[in-house]
């Protein structure tokens, strides 16, 4: 698969109900990564810009890192409030440079997680 991927016309990352996100080839339609790990239905998927990670995100309420070329989970951040409103984590983007990574759950909060190692 290589080391690389990335949100481009060449990849598409979907995030799925069966507790996995995935990536796929965009003109072939082939499968190419599985990232397993989610305990629940998983809400959102990031490439990182460097295309060597992709986020995932769930109702799980982790926030997962994965190895881009060989789909090993490289970090888990959990998601914990104090206040109890937030059932999921739906949204999940990287900053521009990669160091950072944002998660947005339903208790309409965003967190900032810092994925540089």
């Amino acid at each position: 698969m290589g080391n690389r991927l990335q949100s481009d016309s060449k990849h598409i990352a979907s995030a799925s109900f069966d507790h996995s996100a995935k990536v796929w080839d965009a003109v072939s339609g082939q499968e190419i990564a599985t990232f397993t790990g989610h305990l629940e239905k998983v809400q959102g998927v990031a490439f990182s810009p460097d295309g060597r990670r992709v986020a995932s995100v769930g109702a799980d309420m982790a926030v997962r890192v994965w190895d881009a070329a060989n789909a090993v989970e490289m970090l888990v951040f959990k998601c914990a409030t104090a206040n109890r409103k937030i059932s999921s984590i739906a949204g999940v983007a990287f900053s521009p440079d990669g160091r950072r990574l944002a998660s947005s759950g339903s208790d309409r909060t965003v967190k900032v997680w810092k994925v540089t190692n």
